[in-house]
């Protein structure tokens, strides 16, 4: 039985399962005091685009996002991240049996793992799995769908055309959801990554995967483009849920990163 262990436990996320309760406790309490529109926690989604900082500075914006996702009930979470660590060509699926998380293991869907490798030539390559992008999203997962299991992909140099049927085939069984992991600009004053950012909201809000290209800088952008060609062939409809930078959480504003999550429908 091998067990992908937590690599950034204690660092972007707590390493405690009762202050990662708190946490998620207090952002949904954010969430219910401000929202416009109640009926918005009611929505299903099995496609979702999330952030990867740590929980203090992106956590909330995550939050909506998989709390969406776990009204949907599937039973397995293709979770599709950017590889920071190393450097691959294509795309890994994580082979291992268990995905540990301070709140509990989660099965990885082994079978599902192994449809994917054979039926889109995909490999394993164990060092690119120690990746925060993907971690980061095993929390919320075992909370919003606790019974659900993971596959995990990480991508490098990858086209978005070859990801976007991996997407497309997951989503076409309706016991899958897909998460995808990606922030925003990096470390540009609240100006200009606001301006930055923008571009990246427009592109999602609009299905247009050619405005990926005119200035958006998300570090997970291929897979963000993957998921928007995917969304249109299967005509989803996105939905913005939230948009923020570091700031919001530091205050200081001369060097942000800017998050947004959204859900496809």
């Amino acid at each position: 039985m091998t067990v992908r262990k937590a690599a950034v436990a204690g660092q972007f996320y707590p390493a405690s399962p009762e202050e990662i309760k708190m946490m998620f406790d207090h952002f949904n309490k954010v969430l219910e005091g401000h929202l416009k529109n109640p009926d918005l926690l009611k929505t299903k989604t099995r496609a979702v685009i999330v952030p990867h900082a740590g929980y203090v500075y992106s956590g909330f914006t995550a939050n909506v996002a998989h709390r969406l996702l776990g009204n949907s009930g599937v039973k397995r979470v293709v979770v599709i991240g950017p590889s920071h660590r190393v450097y691959l060509q294509g795309t890994s699926v994580s082979e291992y049996d268990l995905y540990e998380t301070p709140l509990g293991d989660l099965p990885v869907d082994r079978n599902f793992a192994t449809e994917l490798i054979s039926k889109f030539g995909l490999g394993f390559m164990p060092d690119a799995h120690y990746e925060h992008s993907t971690e980061v999203q095993m929390p919320f997962i075992k909370t919003y769908l606790p019974e659900s299991r993971v596959v995990e992909l990480v991508y490098g140099d990858e086209n978005p055309k070859n990801l976007a049927p991996v997407i497309e085939w997951a989503l076409n069984d309706s016991d899958s959801g897909v998460v995808i992991s990606t922030d925003l600009s990096h470390y540009y004053d609240i100006e200009k990554a606001k301006a930055l950012d923008s571009i990246c909201l427009d592109a999602v809000s609009k299905l247009d995967p050619s405005e990926l290209h005119r200035g958006c800088e998300a570090c997970g952008k291929i897979g963000v483009e993957a998921m928007l060609i995917a969304a249109k062939n299967l005509n989803l409809e996105p939905l913005l849920l939230d948009y923020r930078t570091s700031a919001d959480a530091s205050g200081d504003e001369s060097q942000v990163v800017g998050y947004m999550s959204a859900a496809f429908i």
